[in-house]
This record gives C-alpha cells, sequence and structure tokens, in this order.
C-alpha cells in the first residue's frame, strides 16, 4: 500500500497553500457522502455501542475503525477488491447502534451503504444474497416464494427439521416456524361476550368514524406473506383509535435489503413504485409495522435526494410515515378491556430504536395491555444479528450477536418476546427454538389487539 498524497505546497515562499488530496474513488456513492466521514472525532463512544466490536473485539469491526478503512478507499491507500479490507464492511450488521452513541451526529448507515454501493461493482453480491434480492425485487417472483413458505410452514415440518438438521441447515427452518402466530393466542382469542366498556367505546368510535384519519398500511413482502396475522391485529388496533383504513394497490417491498447490500440502484427502483403507489391512495398517513421497512420509507428523500423528478415526492413519502406505535403514541393509547396473564419482556428492533428513534412508543402499546407481567431485557439495545440477510450470509457473527441476547433473554424469565420488526421476530424466534426453550415471540400490537373486543370480527376499509 502506498503513502497517502501528500498536500500541494506552492510556489511562493510567502505563503504555504494546502489543497485536499485527490480523491481516488471520483463519482462513486462513497466520494459523494464523504463530507459525513468529517464528524468523526475518533472519540471512540461507538465502540461498546457496536454488536460486532462487543463480540469479535477486533477495532476494524468498529464503527470508527471502518470509518478510517472508508478513508484510506477514498484516499487511494487501499484498493477496492482489497478482501480483507472488504470482510470488515461485510461483518457490519447496519443496526445504527453507533449513531445513538455518537455525540457528533456520523451519519454511519449512510456512509456505510455508500461503500457498499462502491465496492459492488469490483466485488459483486454473493450468490445467497443475490438470489435473495431477486426474488425481492420481482412481486412475481416473491409472492410465489412467500406462498411456498406458507405451504411448508402448514405442514410442521419446518419446527420438525429444526431439531433434526445440522444447526447451519436447521437455523432457515426455524426462521420459518417462528413466523407462525404463537401458541399464547388459543388461549387469549376465545370468543367473549363485550364488557360494558367494549359497547361504548363501539358506539363513540362509531359517531367519529366519518371524521376519522384516513390511514394505509404498508403491507410490506414478509409482514403481508409471513405475518398476516399481525397485519390484521394492526388495522383492528387503528380502527379501535377512530382511524379508518384504506388500500393502497401496487405496493412493493420497500428497498431496505437491497440499500443494505449496496445495491442502491434496485432500492431506489422500488422506492419510485412505492411512491407512485401511495400518492394514489387517499390516505393521510402511511402507517407501518415492522421497523425496517418503516426506516427504509423515511428515509426515501436521502436515497433519492439527487433525482429531480422523485426527490420532493420521496421527501413528502418520508414526511407522511408513521411507526404504528409512534401514531398509537401520539394519539393516547386507549387501554385494553381483557387481561392478558403474561410475563413479557421488550427487545427493541434496531431500526425501530436507532434509525427511527421511536423508543418511547412500543412500551406505551405494552403498557396499555391489561394484566401483562413487563420485565426489563438487560442490554436490550444490543442487535439480535438478523440484520436483513446478514444471518444468511455470516452465519457465524450472526450467532455470536445472538448468544448473549438468549441469555439475556433467559434471565427474565418471560414468556414471550415483544418485537416489532418481522427479521428479529424470526432470529430470536429461531435462536430460542434451536436452544429448547418454551419462549416465543409476538409483536407488540397483537398483544393489544388481544386486549380489544371483537377480535375475530372482520373490520371495513375505507374503499
Amino acid at each position: 500500500m502506498r503513502e497517502p498524497l501528500p498536500p500541494s505546497v506552492s510556489s511562493s515562499t510567502d505563503h504555504v497553500t494546502t489543497v485536499a488530496p485527490r480523491c481516488a474513488l471520483p463519482g462513486t456513492p462513497l466520494q459523494q457522502a464523504a463530507a459525513g466521514l468529517d464528524a468523526c472525532v475518533h472519540c471512540g463512544f461507538c465502540l461498546q455501542a457496536c454488536p460486532t466490536y462487543v463480540n469479535l473485539e477486533d477495532e476494524n469491526d468498529s464503527p470508527r475503525g471502518r470509518l478510517v478503512l472508508m478513508r484510506r478507499l477514498l484516499d487511494g491507500d487501499i484498493a477496492l477488491a482489497d478482501e480483507g479490507v472488504a470482510q470488515h464492511f461485510d461483518r457490519c450488521l447496519g443496526c445504527r447502534a453507533c449513531e445513538t452513541a455518537c455525540p457528533s451526529g456520523v451519519p454511519y448507515g449512510e456512509l456505510l451503504e455508500a461503500t457498499r454501493a462502491t465496492m459492488l461493482p469490483v466485488r459483486g453480491i454473493p450468490r445467497v444474497a443475490q438470489l435473495v434480492l431477486t426474488v425481492f425485487r420481482y412481486h412475481v417472483l416473491l409472492r410465489a416464494a412467500l406462498a411456498g413458505a406458507r405451504a411448508v410452514r402448514a405442514t410442521g415440518l419446518p419446527r420438525l427439521l429444526a431439531r433434526l438438521l445440522p444447526r447451519r441447515l436447521a437455523f432457515p427452518f426455524a426462521m420459518l416456524a417462528a413466523s407462525a402466530p404463537g401458541p399464547w393466542r388459543r388461549r387469549i382469542m376465545a370468543p367473549r361476550a363485550p364488557a360494558a366498556a367494549d359497547v361504548a367505546h363501539a358506539k363513540n368510535t362509531e359517531v367519529a368514524a366519518p371524521l376519522a384519519p384516513v390511514v394505509t398500511l404498508l403491507e410490506g413482502c414478509v409482514m403481508s406473506g409471513l405475518f398476516r396475522h399481525v397485519n390484521d391485529a394492526t388495522v383492528h388496533v387503528l380502527a379501535y383509535h377512530g382511524y379508518r383504513s384504506c388500500a393502497t394497490p401496487g405496493q412493493r417491498c420497500c428497498g431496505a435489503l437491497h440499500a443494505h447490500a449496496g445495491d442502491l440502484e434496485g432500492a431506489r427502483a422500488l422506492a419510485r413504485e412505492n411512491i407512485a403507489a401511495f400518492e394514489r391512495t387517499a390516505a393521510d398517513l402511511i402507517v407501518v409495522n415492522a421497523a425496517g421497512c418503516g426506516a427504509m420509507l423515511k428515509q426515501y428523500g436521502h436515497l433519492l435526494h439527487d433525482d429531480p423528478a422523485w426527490s420532493a415526492r420521496a421527501e413528502a413519502l418520508s414526511a407522511r410515515t408513521r411507526d404504528v406505535s409512534e401514531l398509537l403514541a401520539s394519539c393516547g393509547v386507549r387501554m385494553g378491556t381483557t387481561p392478558i396473564g403474561l410475563r413479557v419482556t421488550h427487545d427493541p428492533p434496531c431500526h425501530q430504536m436507532h434509525a427511527q428513534r421511536v423508543v418511547r412508543p412500543p412500551m406505551a402499546v405494552l403498557e396499555a395491555v391489561p394484566g401483562l407481567d413487563l420485565v426489563p431485557l438487560e442490554d436490550a439495545d444490543q442487535c439480535c444479528g438478523s440484520a436483513g440477510i446478514y444471518n444468511l450470509v455470516e452465519p457465524a457473527t450472526s450467532d455470536a450477536v445472538l448468544a448473549p441476547k438468549l441469555a439475556r433473554i433467559a434471565d427474565t424469565h418471560a414468556q414471550i418476546v415483544a418485537t416489532g420488526n418481522p427479521g428479529c421476530h424470526m432470529q430470536i424466534g429461531a435462536g430460542l427454538l434451536m436452544s429448547g426453550s418454551g419462549v416465543t415471540v409476538a409483536h407488540p400490537i397483537e398483544l393489544l389487539a388481544a386486549s380489544y373486543p371483537d377480535r375475530g370480527r372482520p373490520l371495513p376499509a375505507v374503499p
């Protein structure tokens, strides 16, 4: 590796003029995002917040270390094809916990995506990741894949195979098994006669309905394919709070997986389809119940900031997007009427806590469920190791990050882990299943919906 380029010096004896070193990667996404590097003061506050640094104990696998590597790539000290350096970027979960810890406001998530996008033409994408991204890019393939997954899940085979196969083969089956509605629902969701409070609320909602705000749900790829019960619960809870829901045809994958992998063009193409689809709705707000998808929609403005035809439209969509817990907390979460006697701990998804900075609202949702025994989870701000498709392409590091999370959950003696992201749900659920634990995972909105009346009745939507 060559030494960094020296500053240019003028021939005048009166003064020395220092200019910026020549950029080795002009016009690349990393060069365009390089201003973010200047904010880092190398204080090290990010180190203990970073799950890969904590578990691997290598500063090259810390945010501060990766920022140094980014700078050296820009200066030309490191080649884009250097696999040893690339491995440190591959190992990053993109959880963005470092952004919460950083006192200088370094936009690490944007820099990571820009670095991966800059390296992509040279390194390509691993085959497993390429297959997944292709399926998620094309709606017909995605629908077929998720329909097949539901069919396999219905047989009960995934749960059996998760116990019989070697770990690396078993884990995807355990994830699929973990996506099924939890067994706790059979007890909680039994039909019951409405209480007087339920009847009174139904009358009030009926009167207010014509004036209620209209919302539309981001149905989501995995959410609509494997977690329809959560989408149904979300619509029910929104209706109970007086919101009217309308459908949005033409929705696509949010593009988060593509952006995280460095495929920014794939992410932008999906973003444009979603923007166009949501512009056609009558909804005032777009509600999201998957943390990673919500973070992505809120970043559409940045993703398309240099596209004159779409930048303003992307910003408008981002401004209309709300995490479901964020929306409910803003209007005041209504207390449930049916006690649910379960011991529950909450694991906040990284892209809810660190990317969206939505921290308190999910707890407000859970606190509105009567009878829950809510217990705190130690190190809840640490990633579970899911990170989109990270657990498929970096399984060893993913396992290392998941292990302490499972240990902390066991310490709570909880019956249910509540979390608001499908990737986290399946990652933690798979780990619990394979460890022989009887703990299951649920979305906070499921628990709240279970405490409300008319849980089995379909709710009307806005035409």
